[in-house]
């Protein structure tokens, strides 16, 4: 297949030392080939984005992997603000912005509730998939493929077993994309 077999993974936790989840799930990723690390929070505790560093980034990535929280129904405010300074009009979207498309976005989101908290009958009265055409709907704005989401429910009380099976998940999708790219 055509196009770069890397994958930025840009990951925006608000604590991410408060993350049991998404340490692991980033440790599972540590010494996956061709792959970059963006973390959010860490690189612009002040929130001034460097769009230009972020945009190189992006422009080297085949795949590009948003990982975070749900954070109130949506994404942490920083992603937000990533969202807005770096997928600009005429480099992102709009005449003449193209950058994007045709690269695969994979959205890697924990929950705090489990898959009962997000169902009709649940603490959030929504299913899950209900949460996700906002950001789908940046991907697809962007011209980007939109990837089936990696979800973890119940990230902060789901059992070490069942965490580091989703680690090991995460890791082999990801291994899987790079395959199928070459």
């Amino acid at each position: 297949m055509d196009g770069p077999a890397s994958i930025l993974v840009v990951h925006a936790h608000p604590y991410p030392g408060a993350s049991r989840a998404g340490r692991v799930l980033l440790a599972a990723l540590e010494g996956l080939p061709e792959t970059e690390l963006r973390e959010l929070y860490s690189r612009y505790p002040d929130f001034d984005v460097d769009a230009l560093a972020e945009r190189e980034a992006l422009g080297r990535a085949g795949l590009v992997v948003w990982m975070h929280p749900l954070h109130w129904y949506g994404v942490p405010s920083l992603l937000a603000r990533w969202f807005e300074t770096v997928l600009a009009k005429g480099w992102a979207y709009g005449e003449g912005g193209t950058a994007l498309a045709g690269k695969d976005c994979l959205w890697a989101v924990t929950t705090g509730g489990d898959t009962v908290a997000y169902s009709p009958a649940g603490r959030h009265h929504r299913p899950f998939a209900d949460f996700a055409p906002p950001v789908e709907g940046i991907a697809r704005y962007c011209g980007m493929n939109w990837l089936e989401p990696f979800v973890v429910h119940g990230a902060h009380a789901i059992p070490d077993v069942a965490l580091a099976a989703q680690a090991h998940a995460l890791r082999a999708r990801l291994e899987a994309w790079q395959a199928g790219r070459r």
